[in-house]
């Protein structure tokens, strides 16, 4: 369980970073060039490496592959939410609650053996 813990939390971090890599640029360097956006970003997405590789080799020890990615959705959704209504101002809509209700229903059956011994 202590490796799914640390998996799980350094994979919220990584996905931090990689949101601010992959959308930050729209709201903070719009009026710039986008190669500079683009080197901005690279530059952010290399802690979203060094988070994200390391999550998903102590991850592969306890977990599958598939659960792994499926894992990483779910974070990924979760973090862009937030990021994307406070940082970016976008409205929360119904596709995004669908979306999250579809993610969760994809962790459940990636996890289901794991969780009732299946």
């Amino acid at each position: 369980m202590k490796t799914i813990i640390i998996t799980t939390a350094m994979l919220f971090m990584s996905n931090v970073f990689m949101t601010i890599a992959w959308y930050g640029h729209l709201k903070s360097l719009s009026s710039k060039p986008w190669y500079i956006a683009a080197l901005v970003s690279w530059g952010i997405a290399l802690f979203e490496y060094m988070l994200q590789v390391p999550a998903n080799r102590i991850g592969n020890e306890v977990l599958t592959i598939p659960q792994l990615k499926i894992m990483q959705e779910a974070i990924a959704l979760t973090v862009f939410i937030p990021i994307s209504v406070v940082f970016l101002k976008e409205k929360i809509t119904l596709d995004y609650i669908c979306a999250m209700v579809c993610i969760l229903g994809a962790v459940f059956f990636i996890f289901r053996a794991k969780l009732f011994g299946g």
